[in-house]
């Protein structure tokens, strides 16, 4: 399994329009072969961060991801950004 983290930062006027401009992605990336969850969402405690959470059955299923998908040009300026692939060994349930 592969493990996809990321935060953006930008200006908290904008994050709602951040998110709100790759909601289609998400819901494409959902449906995809081996997408066990793609999330972008809002930090609760910092205003201008955006969380990216992704999960992918292999590697072959987010090659396959990356090369199909076209990220639409962001409506708002983006500080900075870090993107992240880990690769999982083995995981368990918590609890």
């Amino acid at each position: 399994m592969l493990v996809v983290t990321g935060a953006f930062e930008l200006d908290p006027a904008d994050r709602d329009a951040f998110i709100g401009s790759l909601s289609d992605i998400m819901r494409v990336s959902r449906a995809e072969a081996g997408c066990m969850d793609y999330t972008l969402a809002p930090d609760p405690l910092e205003p201008g961060r955006v969380i990216l959470s992704e999960r992918w059955e292999s590697r072959a299923h987010l090659d396959a991801h990356l090369k199909a998908m076209t990220p639409p040009a962001s409506p708002v300026a983006i500080i900075s950004r870090e993107v992240l692939i880990h690769e999982v060994a083995s995981s368990e349930r918590l609890g």
